[in-house]
């Protein structure tokens, strides 16, 4: 069976395996959510993930991260462009989620990027995913 967003499977997996609260959730790997895993991680919102090869495609284990409380670090995730509708914005169009709190991911010409690491080197492109 072929998929029409890997994107958003990736996204609803994390959704829903933190708020079954497990440790960890596994999805096939691509190049573009390797990339977009890497950026949760570096931002603190996974506690980490490990690239596991396989045939003919390989999986990623994402660790997921909750605090003392046991909420889970990742309080809303959504997908903004998507196969029916892409959404293209600039380099100064990119939004601040929840008012810089939250995370805006960008696929630019210079690779998956954070909002404000693409605006750093002011580049635009497709607005892939919100987190906050």
């Amino acid at each position: 069976m072929t998929m029409t967003d890997p994107i958003a499977d990736l996204l609803t997996r994390i959704r829903n395996g933190q708020q079954a609260r497990h440790p960890k959730v596994t999805v096939s790997a691509s190049k573009e959510k390797a990339a977009i895993v890497a950026i949760l991680k570096e931002e603190g919102y996974i506690g980490g993930f490990e690239a596991i090869p396989g045939s003919p495609r390989g999986t990623l284990e994402i660790a997921l991260k909750y605090g003392s409380d046991g909420r889970g670090a990742i309080e809303g995730i959504k997908r903004e462009s998507k196969p029916g509708r892409r959404v293209y914005v600039g380099a100064n169009e990119i939004p601040k989620v929840r008012s810089g709190l939250g995370l805006a991911i960008v696929s630019t010409s210079a690779g998956v990027l954070a909002g404000h690491s693409a605006q750093k080197q002011n580049a635009g492109g497709e607005l892939l995913c919100t987190i906050w």
